[in-house]
């Protein structure tokens, strides 16, 4: 597996559905949202026995919201303290979108009459404005238990519930509200979200195709669409409403990594790098959109644009791993081994067991030559990853680098497992029996090797190399003779066939390879030496002295040796 090979696309598995929040003073719903009918006029603005009250409600009937707070608030202070007053406080700071003093108000307003009809609700609506999503959820509860039949609070439970994370019962606060009012719009989307949440998507999707039908151009729904392509990987429902997504809203940043997504999955690169560069130009904030540029540039071969792109993300969101893991191939291959180590040490802090990190920071401490510490990262991988044969054979490697014969076996017999047609892992093998004295297994594995590539320089290397060593001159010959129809032409490989031949006594031919190996190399002393022997025994005595005379030049003291006898 090359370094390349490891890098990761962000793609939101739990695509999140659209979440809306409640809109005031509205008692109808435009499109299927989460939207809450709040703030009806009631008791909170009738004069119930205070003068402070009434001006304050004639006050905020001409549009003097200011002033009315003012009255309200020097009544209180004044030691009038009725439910009354807060609530009427609660509502107008509300219509100010001073929801914080609201809600506080609204609370005050429950404490001093626990009985009020809209306190705890408009409470809760309140809180869920500034997304304190529990304490809306307590409060639309207290409001149930005051009113158990109010579906408005119950769909605002619903919603909240939603915001915390607690799918289940959100659903079973929607389907109460169904049970009342079937056609109740808001809580059929809360439901859909709730079970879209659940993973059920197959039913969330049917909703929101109902739904849709009654309003095509939808942004809540088609983009709830988009998230459930993602999540399913269903790349046809992903086209389909990411395509009427766009359509319909060219910069919807969901319509455009739902097309993203789909270029991603096809291959296509470059569509996706378009579609990425124009989600980061309308969501200049968007990790994804940075993330997913990264890696279509990379694969595009564009790493100083991959680079920039994950720098952004990384601004955006500097705890993700994964960035840091892909901005530290870009440095791999940019040859920066200092910074991309600490890149995916950086993503090893954020995430310990993250496997593209620890391969990653393997691959390049081993290119830094820390050999040992890029072992033990390969044997942290292969003990939580036993099925993955490019941490095997790495391990094996450099195993066998350092004279782990045993270990070398043992990693690449486990690499071969997997992957029983790798020449280079057999190769491997049969180096490793060689080495530690097993001739069989090694011919054994080198075999193999040749079975898988016919063409293996190696293999048939490795087998001569054996069948030398044992003597077998026939098959050495024969390993030697396909490495020359292969097209191979080294000087040792001739030298070697013609001393094969030369014993064999195939005198003219042992002569012709010797010569090959000196055009490819001159003046090789054991060439020159058994060129001359080969020449005397065919009765060239002239040309065998001339042989001699220039293996003495080349090499005096194998020539004494030769002659010494």
């Amino acid at each position: 597996m090359s370094e390349n090979d490891k890098w990761a696309w962000f793609s939101d598995e739990d695509a999140t559905p659209a979440l809306f929040k409640p809109e005031p003073s509205s008692s109808k719903t435009d499109t299927p949202g989460l939207r809450l009918d709040i703030m009806a006029p009631d008791a909170a603005l009738t004069p119930a026995g205070s003068a402070s009250l009434g001006k304050a409600v004639a006050l905020h009937l001409e549009g003097k919201s200011e002033a009315a707070v003012k009255e309200l608030l020097s009544a209180i202070e004044g030691g009038e303290n009725l439910a009354e007053l807060h609530a009427a406080l609660g509502h107008i700071q509300f219509e100010l979108k001073q929801f914080d003093a609201a809600a506080k108000n609204y609370a005050k307003a429950a404490q001093v009459d626990p009985k009020h009809k809209t306190a705890s609700y408009n409470q809760g609506v309140c809180l869920e404005k500034v997304e304190r999503f529990k304490d809306a959820a307590d409060a639309f509860q207290r409001a149930l238990d005051a009113d158990p039949k109010r579906l408005e609070a119950r769909l605002g439970l619903g919603i909240c519930l939603l915001h915390t994370g607690s799918a289940e019962r959100a659903l079973e606060a929607f389907d109460q509200c169904l049970k009342v009012k079937a056609d109740m719009e808001p809580a059929q989307f809360g439901k859909a979200v709730a079970l879209h949440l659940g993973g059920k998507t197959d039913q969330a999707e049917t909703i929101y195709r109902k739904l849709l039908a009654r309003d095509p151009n939808s942004e809540e729904l088609l983009g709830n669409l988009v998230a459930v392509g993602i999540s399913r990987k269903d790349n046809a429902l992903l086209k389909e409403f990411s395509e009427r997504l766009f359509k319909t809203l060219p910069n919807s940043p969901a319509a455009i990594e739902g097309l993203a997504t789909v270029a991603f999955s096809k291959g296509d690169f470059e569509t996706a790098h378009r579609h990425c560069a124009k989600l980061v130009e309308v969501a200049s904030n968007s990790f994804e959109g940075w993330f997913n540029l990264g890696v279509a540039s990379q694969e595009l071969g564009r790493t100083d644009q991959a680079a920039k792109a994950y720098a952004q993300a990384l601004k955006i969101r500097p705890e993700s791993a994964l960035a840091h893991v892909n901005s530290g191939t870009i440095l791999q291959q940019q040859g920066d081994l200092a910074r991309a180590g600490k890149e995916h040490e950086r993503a090893l802090q954020l995430s310990p067991d993250l496997t593209a990190a620890i391969w990653n920071l393997a691959l390049v401490t081993e290119r830094r030559g820390e050999m040992e510490d890029a072992e033990s990262l390969y044997s942290r991988l292969v003990k939580k990853h036993p099925d993955w044969e490019d941490a095997w054979f790495r391990l094996g490697y450099l195993r066998l680098q350092r004279g782990d014969f045993n270990g070398a076996v043992e990693a690449f017999e486990a690499c071969l497992k997997r992957r029983g047609d790798w020449v280079d892992a057999h190769m491997n093998l049969g180096l490793a029996y060689w080495k530690k004295g097993d001739a069989a297994a090694a011919r054994k594995a080198f075999e193999k090797a040749l079975a898988s590539d016919p063409k293996s320089v190696d293999a048939l290397r490795g087998l001569a190399g054996l069948a030398m060593e044992r003597q077998d001159l026939e098959q050495a010959f024969d390993m030697q003779s396909k490495l020359i129809h292969l097209g191979q032409r080294s000087p040792e490989l001739f030298y070697n066939t013609g001393l094969l031949l030369q014993k064999s006594g195939q005198l003219e031919d042992a002569v012709k390879h010797y010569r090959q190996a000196l055009t490819e190399k001159p003046n090789i002393a054991e060439a020159l030496l058994n060129l001359g022997h080969a020449l005397k025994a065919l009765g060239q005595e002239d040309e065998a002295r001339t042989c001699w005379r220039k293996a003495l030049e080349s090499n005096p003291d194998l020539a004494a040796s030769y002659f010494a006898g």
